[in-house]
């Protein structure tokens, strides 16, 4: 039968959690449309960062590295994502975001999402150890928040979910493997 000798590209996502996996998902259905036969896997592997990531570099690096990491683990993938979140102080405010890369076909593409304001008490909380989405859980009474709707929910209002706000990253990330005449090639 035809949709049997259909091989599907697997796409590795470096995460098991929920929103990662649809928010990669609905990133390359919108650049490469529904009809391309896709299968999306969740597998947890190392950031090779801490827990949370303290810096921009740091944050980027633990991207990098998940990619890496389910490249090396699964080399039977078309594409491996990393998402990554972290958080930067700049001043006396802490500003949260994420990094989005994705390794393929000898290209690498990357791309961070938009940044938002920390409220001081999960900052504060951030700073004596405490990883943001459990940060987020013990201000606002939640549980497991980051399998949600995440800060960025519960601060909008859920004007903008987690999957929303990495969904673009993802798109921005995918621009090289869409555009690969204009991208050289990169081993990552």
């Amino acid at each position: 039968m035809y949709f049997d000798t259909i091989k599907l590209k697997k796409v590795y996502i470096g995460s098991s959690n929920p929103v990662k996996i649809a928010c990669t998902r609905i990133g390359f259905e919108t650049i490469f449309g529904t009809l391309n036969n896709y299968e999306f896997i969740g597998k947890s592997v190392r950031s090779d960062v801490s827990d949370q990531p303290m810096t921009n570099e740091e944050t980027l690096k633990g991207a990098i590295n998940r990619a890496k990491n389910l490249q090396f683990s699964y080399p039977d993938g078309d594409y491996y994502v990393g998402i990554e979140g972290g958080i930067e102080e700049i001043g006396d405010e802490m500003e949260a975001f994420a990094w989005v890369v994705v390794n393929g076909n000898g290209m690498m593409g990357k791309a961070q999402t938009s940044t938002f304001q920390l409220p001081p008490k999960i900052a504060e909380l951030i700073r004596q150890g405490v990883e943001l989405g459990h940060a987020d859980d013990m201000v606002f009474k939640r549980k497991n928040s980051k399998q949600g709707n995440g800060a960025v929910g519960i601060l909008t209002h859920n004007a903008l979910d987690r999957i929303e706000y990495y969904r673009h990253a993802v798109i921005l990330a995918l621009i090289p493997f869409v555009n690969p005449a204009l991208y050289p090639l990169k081993h990552g």
